[in-house]
């Protein structure tokens, strides 16, 4: 299980283990969180994890940056994330306000909550502007990254009370919460990861500038790029490691480990080493290079590389379904396998 660390008044406990850091958090709950796997600290108050003995349908909201009590463009949501290997995020939506979900990512719903598909990244769903071209624009970018033309917004329709969404990982892994105002309003992430965002968050483009760091990088020539002021769900595989890095401190990653990063970190390629390292090293030609200043996220298990293993396990073409079975074919017999 996780190790938790919590803060009060900039006094910080921890490590603890998962009961302890409960029996602290129902004993004093006016305080912030912190896990593998967050993005930045979050109110113990707002952390399901850490609530299990709370009553249902109480959600506190999580404080709002500084730049959002100053006015802001995204809404400001509520959210829990529950599980550990298989996660999902449920997002609370005042009257009026909207979440934003990739195609198909969608969970459960309550019933006032109304779905509207549109084109592009529904930045100017329900909001003054945004005329065809706009949203022609937006359809266009998120085709570039790979995505699909469409996103869905989800909105409380309802007159008054609160209203739930739940928007589920597509594979194994951590899905990091991030408020866009703490990172400069920008976040470079790789093509597939993003999950759901607060409506009014834009999903963007951002090319390589360099030409063999987009043909080498592992991402290509293009990546997204999520800006704004509000929450934003992304997706990664395995585990998530956060590093930040100071003024030209390097880290040397595996090309496929890179999820995200600010948009001050300088993001490069360079050779594994010699032609012996290439060629029977396991990690490919490059590696990528993340210089500082600013803050990265590294997963522990790309799904490219969780793919691989998955099509090198599974029956290729003229072998047998008892490759890998010490007593062969009479193992599929004694097994109940009458395939034959």
């Amino acid at each position: 299980m996780h190790q938790w660390f919590l803060s009060y008044n900039g006094q910080q406990m921890g490590p603890l283990d998962h009961a302890a850091a409960i029996a602290q958090a129902a004993k004093n709950p006016n305080g912030h969180c912190w896990r593998q796997g967050f993005a930045e600290w979050i109110p113990i108050a707002a952390c399901a994890e850490l609530r299990a003995e709370s009553a249902p349908g109480t959600m506190p909201a999580p404080l709002p940056p500084p730049a959002a009590l100053a006015g802001t463009r995204a809404d400001i949501i509520d959210y829990r994330i529950y599980g550990e290997d298989m996660q999902f995020v449920e997002i609370e939506l005042d009257p009026g306000e909207s979440a934003v979900a990739e195609a198909g990512s969608m969970m459960y719903k309550d019933a006032v909550v109304n779905m509207e598909t549109v084109f592009g990244d529904g930045a100017q769903s329900g909001g003054a502007g945004g005329g065809f071209m706009d949203k022609l624009v937006g359809a266009g970018k998120r085709l570039i990254t790979g995505e699909s033309l469409f996103t869905t917004v989800f909105s409380h329709a309802g007159g008054a009370g609160k209203a739930k969404v739940a928007f589920a990982a597509p594979y194994p892994g951590t899905i990091v919460p991030m408020t866009l105002s703490n990172y400069g309003g920008t976040i470079i992430a790789q093509k597939d990861s993003f999950l759901c965002a607060a409506r009014g968050v834009q999903i963007g483009i951002f090319f390589q500038k360099k030409v063999m760091t987009a043909l080498f990088g592992g991402e290509g020539f293009i990546m997204q790029k999520l800006t704004g002021d509000g929450l934003v769900f992304v997706h990664a595989g395995g585990t998530i490691m956060e590093r930040d890095l100071q003024p030209g401190e390097r880290i040397d990653v595996d090309t496929g480990c890179v999820v995200a990063m600010t948009s001050t970190v300088n993001f490069d390629v360079k050779p594994v080493g010699g032609v012996k390292s290439m060629l029977f090293g396991g990690e490919g030609v490059f590696l990528a290079t993340l210089t500082g200043p600013g803050k990265v996220w590294i997963q522990s298990l790309p799904f490219s590389r969780m793919a691989g293993r998955m099509m090198a396990a599974a029956y290729q073409k003229g072998g047998s379904r008892d490759e890998g079975s010490v007593l062969g074919g009479l193992g599929g017999i004694l097994s109940g396998d009458r395939g034959f």
